[in-house]
């Protein structure tokens, strides 16, 4: 079990997660975000959805932003998306990034699912919200970490 949701992943692994999120951006409006905490308390989407009104994530401009929720103890997971990304992708879309997320998981290759479902999302956010000369990082790049 571990103590602190921060130290779920090595330092190299947070380095490529961070550029994972970076390198989706790129080229879109879009954001993305990662929370880890150790324990889910409740329904994961609940919790997801909660996560994501805590981030700003409703805040951005174009409704456009994507969380990928990681609940270390209680093995749970979930990737959700706002009002203006979710009227664009694929209606199985999200379930298809969490079905390799698990494979990678299963695996115990964590760190690959993760940076599998950013540039997933990422490549859908290019898509559909380019990248605008005034655009502007909305949200942190940073993974966010729960205190549970």
């Amino acid at each position: 079990m571990v103590k602190n949701a921060s130290d779920f992943f090595s330092q190299n692994e947070k380095e490529d997660i961070k550029q994972a999120i970076l390198n989706a951006e790129t080229d879109t409006s879009g954001e993305i975000r990662l929370h880890v905490e150790n324990n889910c308390p409740g329904d994961v989407l609940d919790r997801s959805a909660y996560i994501f009104e805590k981030l700003g994530m409703k805040d951005t401009v174009e409704r456009n932003g994507v969380l990928i929720y990681l609940s270390i103890n209680h093995r749970k997971f979930a990737i959700i998306g706002d009002s203006g990304i979710n009227s664009k992708v694929p209606e199985n879309f999200w379930n298809n990034i969490k079905e390799e997320m698990l494979i990678n998981f299963r695996n115990n290759n964590f760190a690959k699912g993760i940076v599998f479902a950013i540039t997933k999302a990422g490549e859908q956010l290019k898509q559909y919200f380019p990248y605008q000369k005034n655009d502007v990082n909305e949200l942190s790049d940073e993974i966010s970490y729960g205190k549970n």
